[in-house]
């Protein structure tokens, strides 16, 4: 048998020596974090350019300081009581400086004014005799209701809620006109007896 890497053996190409692979440089160990005592702390937190220096609590953040929740054991006859939540927690951010709270959204009057457009594009169900009528007065009351309700307690969303009264009150007002021509109608039909 002969050398494959000899050169001119049978056509073969000679196969490349394998380079030597350096070795994995040394990490080195990572300090250990020291505790920070629990108690208050005199450190200010700094905060951006121009605003004051809010008091530290001693978990290094700034607000109230982290307190454990008490461990009691179960109460006799019920569940395990977690104990009042620490203060501070659970609590949302305050908006950045520059930017406004995110506002509620109007429900009342976004349900008023679909309210009273569903309701007037529902208004061909009054062909139906007294029963479309009477079906053609429920969206636009709720409109109604809902318009009155927005204005009170969503005073911000005044298109909204003035869109739904007047699209609810003209609904309405074509539902009964519905009620009406129809009865008129029927009155109309001379009796067969």
């Amino acid at each position: 048998m002969s050398d494959l890497n000899a050169p001119g053996a049978s056509g073969i190409p000679p196969v490349p020596e394998v380079p030597q692979v350096p070795d994995v440089p040394h990490v080195p160990e990572v300090p250990e974090v020291p505790q920070i005592p629990r108690g208050e702390s005199t450190v200010a937190a700094a905060g951006p350019p121009g605003t004051q220096p809010v008091a530290s609590g001693g978990d290094g953040f700034a607000g109230p300081p982290f307190t454990d929740p008490p461990t009691a054991g179960p109460a006799p006859g019920g569940p395990a009581s977690a104990g009042p939540p620490s203060p501070g927690y659970g609590y949302p951010y305050p908006p950045a400086p520059g930017t406004q709270a995110p506002t509620r959204q109007p429900l009342l009057s976004i349900l008023s004014l679909v309210a009273g457009v569903v309701g007037l594009l529902g208004l061909p169900i009054a062909f139906i005799p007294f029963v479309g009528g009477v079906l053609t007065l429920l969206l636009p009351a709720a409109a109604i209701v809902l318009g009155a309700l927005g204005r009170t307690r969503e005073p911000r969303a005044r298109a909204l809620w003035l869109t739904g009264l007047i699209t609810g009150i003209v609904g309405v007002a074509l539902s009964l006109l519905s009620i009406v021509v129809w009865i008129i109608v029927f009155a109309s039909v001379p009796s067969t007896y």
